[in-house]
């Protein structure tokens, strides 16, 4: 079994590069979770260290149609295969049928979360040993700051199960994301030249001001500290 504090501090000061690689050396059956700049990064970095590079991303079914556009330029440009998540639609139908579309306006976001992105990660990360996130400390006030380069993931490992948790951009700034894109020509989604950072669900997504921080872009009727979808919220809870 792996010993996942002195791997963490064998790899906190490492490139993500090399966090990558070691990540890929010591787990076959890992898949790399895809949805945004920091991702295609990633991907930029894992095709060319790895013949069997799983990627998966999730259809909430309220995405931007310039992302549906993205996620298709990115398995075109790289000749990967893109496994496309989907909730399942009686839980959606329900949800809908009972509050409307919108309902999140009203009783905040985590139950339409949890039904078009929460279930169906929690259904595909049944199927791997590790999974591989884009997460940065500097991505969201009061949730992130602490994300360590590599953990047991604290939201999606039971009892019976441990699930590691890779997140190789941990240590670096937007900037530096942005940078390794521009130099390495990836792809990108087109809505980041309208002011669109941190893009999620059309909804719930809109352009941020010059000097406002990223996350303000998501949620933005909700406190800043709850700025989490509950795929990552578990960050929050290990810093409690």
């Amino acid at each position: 079994m792996t010993d996942i504090d002195t791997l963490r501090q064998s790899l906190e000061d490492q490139s993500p590069r090399a966090i990558l690689k070691e990540a890929f050396r010591r787990y076959d059956n890992i898949a790399l979770s895809f949805s945004g700049a920091e991702d295609v990064a990633l991907i930029e970095m894992a095709h060319k260290l790895t013949d069997n590079l799983q990627v998966f991303t999730l259809d909430t079914g309220r995405l931007h149609p310039e992302t549906y556009e993205f996620i298709e330029t990115v398995r075109t440009h790289y000749g990967i295969h893109i496994e496309i998540l989907f909730p399942d639609a009686a839980e959606v139908q329900d949800l809908v049928n009972r509050k409307g579309l919108f309902s999140f306006y009203e009783d905040g976001h985590s139950e339409c979360c949890g039904i078009r992105k929460v279930s169906p990660l929690r259904r595909k990360l049944a199927t791997v040993d590790a999974w591989i996130t884009g997460q940065r400390k500097d991505q969201s006030p009061g949730t992130r700051h602490d994300v360590p380069v590599v953990q047991e993931d604290p939201t999606f490992s039971g009892p019976d199960r441990t699930l590691v948790k890779f997140n190789p951009l941990a240590n670096w700034s937007s900037k530096e994301v942005w940078d390794y894109i521009r130099m390495s020509e990836a792809p990108y989604n087109t809505l980041h030249e309208r002011g669109f950072i941190s893009i999620g669900c059309q909804p719930c997504t809109r352009p941020v001001l010059p000097g406002q921080h990223e996350r303000e872009g998501r949620w933005w009727w909700e406190e800043a500290t709850k700025k989490e979808c509950g795929l990552h919220a578990g960050n929050l809870i290990a810093r409690s």
